[in-house]
């Protein structure tokens, strides 16, 4: 079947880390290549995987993603030894390396995936630079979100 690209999809998100936001406080965020498989591609145009859980190492001047899972597109078509939780290298510019090893080395920061997404008919993965929230911290964003949507509701009630 061929992929046609339209305007709409082109930055269209596949799979997206839910928690990620609730859990870090995003500092930075990076775009990257990933080398995957070409049934992995597939699979991910379809949805089926999970960044939950995942987060990116960087050593000996590469970027890899660990913990993500991408499982099989067509069960018949993917080979026996195929491992859905395998590391997978990410493409970043050498200097974005430089700059996250630092970060992390030092900073006791971490990189966690955001989400898998179309981007020119490739797909990248955003990745943040991120502190972990306390706990304090995320009963202060449910707080605000409940306020929130508290407002929305009496706002669309008056109109």
């Amino acid at each position: 079947m061929w992929y046609s690209q339209t305007t709409a999809d082109s930055f269209m998100a596949f799979i997206s880390n839910k928690k990620a936001r609730f859990d870090y406080e995003i500092l930075d965020t990076f775009e990257a290549g990933a080398v995957l498989f070409g049934y992995e591609v597939k699979a991910i145009r379809d949805g089926r995987g999970k960044l939950e859980g995942a987060h990116v190492v960087v050593r000996g001047g590469e970027a890899f993603l660990v913990g993500a899972s991408v499982s099989y597109y067509q069960k018949a078509n993917t080979p026996e030894s195929y491992d859905p939780e395998r590391s997978r290298k990410l493409l970043l510019s050498k200097k974005e390396l430089a700059e996250l090893e630092k970060k992390t080395n030092e900073a006791g920061l971490t990189i966690t995936p955001i989400k898998w997404y179309n981007n020119g008919g490739k797909i990248k993965l955003e990745i943040a630079l991120a502190r972990g929230k306390k706990k304090a911290d995320k009963r202060e964003t449910l707080k605000k979100r409940d306020t929130k949507r508290d407002l929305d509701r009496i706002l669309k009630n008056q109109n």
